[in-house]
């Protein structure tokens, strides 16, 4: 067989996203395995199973930590890649021996505001009209209507804060003036008002960043409040961090932060004490800073007998970025490899573009030093929440979205689905169990072969197809060989393309004004 039709399935009910027993429990194993292709997508995609429900009781709500790093790779992170990577990182390493690390964790796409639209909203960002690239300034990439995590916690009891980067646009109004602008963001003065930003989208309280030039100009949730240079900012985000977890400690209502620094983004800003640590440069210096800002978050947690009460998820929005002052091939003569065993970096298809560091802990619901090659997306926050708390999902909300809480507190297999990934230049593939097939002959993003080399060389075939179990690196392209596999795989993406979602549930609209196409290469005959 090519593989389990099972992980081309639906997994959960169109309301409850928890996921289904692995398939070996409905007695499928045997059957499956008579097969030599998958079933068409078309059946695989709507096909849903009922279940029971896996969340936790209403009453019973965990506080969430949600850390999101900016640009961290999967390679930068010692226990993930302990051979190769030359930064240490105990923080984040200790926490990872504390709960459950995830080795096939994947952001949406491999740049930063498309995977935060998906970690915000359940729903992949090509379904709006945001088909490549990030948000630079701009107005509000989430509409206004559409449920977030951090809406949908609300809802349900939870007090919602932010702390640093939001990337996902805002309108404006200067001081003294009534009209909404979403043009000139970098000209807005301390004293101007955002009018629809993270705090319409469901926080109650957001302390956001924007770059002008060489400082960071902060927001206090409607009001732009005042500037930080560059090397201020983490320190300032950590302060601010640990000031909300002291002022939760006596409160009965549950929280949720979301912690979004923007590093080891550039610009590469670690204090003057952190400065040389690392020894292969700045950027492993900005990573040790970062793990240990992570340490005192941690640490807060514990001084304030939170811990054993939160669920804290600790990952990163793409790969690292190879661009300067990073460079990432000095890193490589240096020993450091901030992709790992992967191919690629930020921005690409290939996995060092989008699979990221994952790490979960709940302290005596997550077993402790526990590891899975589980797939999973972060766009699946908003329907492990949801599971989290008991509470139902809309067929409309969260759409790209599945539970992992079957994994996380109880190491069930979640027959997830496919995993859509997608790059900077907005290309697409498709990952199915070990099998990704790549929409285009080239990268995506700033790697060889760019997209435009690539389809020059008509040495190169137009898609890719991978065996990651037996190529992680993506170095054998296998589609040739499995003609079959490409075109079983091209009709479930052309499904859940088509279908609005990747989840069961009736079939949904995507964004009226996006135009998605599937094969952005073709070559003249």
């Amino acid at each position: 067989m090519i593989y389990h039709n099972s992980n081309l399935s639906p997994a959960s009910s169109a309301r409850s996203r928890s996921a289904v027993p692995h398939a070996s429990t409905f007695g499928m194993e045997k059957e499956m395995k008579k097969h030599s292709a998958i079933l068409p997508a078309l059946v695989a995609v709507l096909w849903a199973l009922s279940v029971t429900h896996s969340g936790a009781a209403a009453a019973d709500k965990p506080n969430i930590l949600y850390i999101l790093t900016d640009d961290l790779g999967y390679g930068d992170v010692q226990c993930l890649n302990p051979d190769r990577c030359k930064i240490p990182t105990p923080n984040i390493d200790r926490f990872a021996s504390q709960g459950m690390t995830f080795t096939d964790a994947h952001a949406a796409t491999s740049v930063c505001t498309p995977t935060r639209y998906g970690v915000m909203t359940g729903r992949y960002c090509w379904r709006t009209k945001l088909q490549s690239g990030v948000v630079v300034y701009g107005g509000p990439t989430i509409n206004a209507e559409r449920k977030t995590v951090p809406s949908f916690l609300r809802d349900q009891g939870y007090h919602t804060a932010g702390f640093g980067k939001w990337h996902l646009g805002v309108s404006y109004q200067l001081p003294g003036s009534d009209k909404v602008d979403t043009r000139h963001v970098s000209n807005m003065p301390i004293g101007a008002r955002i009018v629809d930003g993270p705090v319409e989208r469901g926080f109650d309280h957001f302390y956001h960043l924007l770059l002008f030039g060489n400082k960071w100009t902060m927001t206090e949730d409607t009001k732009v409040v005042h500037d930080l240079k560059l090397h201020e900012l983490l320190p300032r985000l950590v302060e601010r961090g640990k000031d909300f977890i002291a002022q939760r400690a006596d409160s009965d209502q549950p929280f949720f932060m979301y912690w979004a620094p923007p590093v080891p983004h550039i610009p590469l800003a670690p204090t003057p004490e952190w400065r040389g640590k690392s020894k292969i440069g700045i950027y492993g210096d900005y990573v040790m800073q970062m793990d240990a800002a992570i340490g005192e978050l941690l640490a807060a947690l514990d001084e304030h007998g939170l811990a054993d009460n939160t669920l804290v998820i600790v990952t990163s929005d793409n790969g690292t970025a190879p661009y300067p002052p990073i460079n990432t091939h000095v890193l490589e003569k240096k020993g450091h490899y901030a992709s790992a065993q992967y191919r690629g970096y930020k921005s690409d298809i290939y996995e060092g573009g989008h699979r990221i560091p994952f790490f979960a802990r709940w302290p005596g619901k997550i077993k402790a030093g526990s590891v899975t090659d589980q797939l999973t997306c972060l766009n699946d926050l908003f329907a492990t929440v949801a599971d989290l708390t008991g509470a139902e999902l809309e067929e409309d909300w969260a759409e790209d979205s599945v539970s992992i809480l079957p994994m996380l507190l109880k190491q069930e297999a979640v027959d997830r689905g496919p995993v859509v990934h997608h790059s900077l230049r907005g290309r697409f593939a498709v990952r199915s169990g070990k099998w990704k097939l790549v929409f285009g002959p080239g990268s995506g993003g700033w790697s060889q072969p760019k997209d435009k080399e690539a389809l020059e060389d008509k040495t190169l075939p137009l898609m890719q197809l991978y065996d990651l179990e037996a190529d992680p690196a993506e170095q054998t392209n296998l589609q040739d060989k499995y003609p079959e596999v490409v075109e079983e795989m091209t009709k479930v993406m052309e499904s859940l393309i088509s279908r609005g979602r990747s989840t069961p549930g009736p079939d949904l609209e995507n964004d009226k004004w996006s135009r998605i196409v599937l094969m952005k290469d073709k070559r003249e005959p």
